[in-house]
């Protein structure tokens, strides 16, 4: 019921930054947790971190930890990916979704169409 659009993606070399945001539609938005996910070729969409609705809690998965930050804009129904210290290994397509405040695909119901990000070393 929720339409994501991320943007922001794109080539960086090792140790670079990157801001990821994705634009979110409908009255509900605010009401949303919103996490973030990422899919890398031939390989499973996994978690990355996660924001709940009023912007008090997040969760991250522990290869971002301390280097990634979820953030949101409820008034501009936008969420925010902030990558710092990028590595290769942060290479992926990146995926918003709105849902349940989770770690697990199955507990979002909606998805952006993500945008690539790729890290350079």
């Amino acid at each position: 019921q929720v339409q994501l659009v991320e943007s922001g993606g794109g080539l960086v070399q090792a140790g670079g930054s990157l801001r990821l945001s994705c634009a979110a539609s409908g009255r509900t938005f605010s009401r949303n947790a919103m996490g973030w996910f990422r899919q890398a070729p031939g390989k499973d969409r996994e978690f990355v971190a996660v924001i709940n609705w009023a912007g008090g809690s997040t969760y991250y998965a522990d290869s971002v930890k301390g280097r990634f930050t979820i953030s949101r804009d409820n008034a501009e129904n936008t969420v925010y990916l902030q990558m710092n210290s990028l590595k290769p290994e942060d290479t992926a397509v990146y995926y918003c979704a709105a849902g349940g405040y989770s770690s697990l695909r199955r507990d979002y119901d909606s998805w952006g169409q993500g945008t690539q990000v790729t890290v350079s070393s």
